[in-house]
């Protein structure tokens, strides 16, 4: 049953992500003025994301603290990194921001055409000047207002442990005076089965946006200070969700 039941998730996966893709590439390629155009193309990830997470039974999502979002501001969103989910989960907050993907994920059927219509910031890790590309086009979307999404960590943790963080994303909103907005994602590490496409456990995932921290008054050599400070506030919503877990004896969610 569980064979069967994986088999249709992944195919009504398939097919949704097949038609936000088309969405927005008639949106983005639509001859006539569209107001707003480039928002309402990252708009189709917002259904997409709300479609992927209600088919799924062995998925659920809970989002908190979005509040803390003012959504006429520009940030530089930073987040743990968990699971490939972790970017379908974290569009439930329907920002509005360009996010640093793999190049690798342009191979991915569809996703990599959902990457290259939103315009997002693709990295090459072997290639020195991609990262220097990838702090510049940041840099440019920051000053018309998008908010750029980096995952700190550089790649996804595979424990409970968050992994430590690397410096960019905090000299950059340093340089270019732009609050950081931290995320935390958790409980998606087995939202997507390893070496295989069979869904064996049910999983809850969690969204929780903390408050913005500015750094109009700091200076660049306040970089690391700062990301200490992120990194610390996620660790602290990472160990106490744990805690409340082992407390209730739940294995899979937190």
């Amino acid at each position: 049953m569980r064979f069967i039941l994986s088999v249709l998730i992944w195919a009504l996966g398939v097919i949704i992500t097949a038609a936000a893709f088309a969405a927005s590439w008639a949106i983005k390629v639509w001859p006539f003025p569209i107001a707003g155009r480039q928002r309402l193309v990252h708009a189709q990830c917002f259904w997409w994301s709300d479609a992927l997470m209600a088919l799924n039974p062995f998925w659920k999502i809970r989002v908190e603290g979005l509040g803390n979002i003012d959504y006429n501001r520009t940030y530089v969103i930073v987040a743990n990194h968990q699971s490939l989910a972790d970017i379908i989960i974290i569009y439930r907050t329907h920002m509005y921001f360009k996010w640093v993907a793999k190049e690798e994920l342009l191979k991915v059927p569809f996703i990599g055409g959902l990457l290259r219509v939103n315009d997002h910031v693709l990295l090459s890790r072997e290639d020195l000047s991609s990262i220097k590309e990838v702090y510049r086009k940041a840099a440019e979307n920051l000053r018309s207002g998008i908010s750029m999404l980096f995952f700190p960590e550089g790649t996804r943790s595979s424990t409970d442990e968050m992994g430590e963080f690397k410096n960019g994303a905090f000299k950059l909103a340093i340089k270019e005076g732009i609050p950081v907005l931290p995320v935390f994602i958790g409980g998606t590490r087995e939202a997507i089965p390893k070496g295989g496409f069979v869904f064996k456990a049910k999983v809850s995932g969690r969204v929780v946006v903390l408050p913005p921290i500015e750094t109009s008054a700091l200076s660049t050599a306040d970089y690391s200070a700062l990301k200490d400070k992120v990194r610390a506030q996620l660790k602290d919503v990472s160990d106490f969700l744990l805690r409340r877990r082992h407390a209730e004896g739940k294995i899979k969610s937190i």
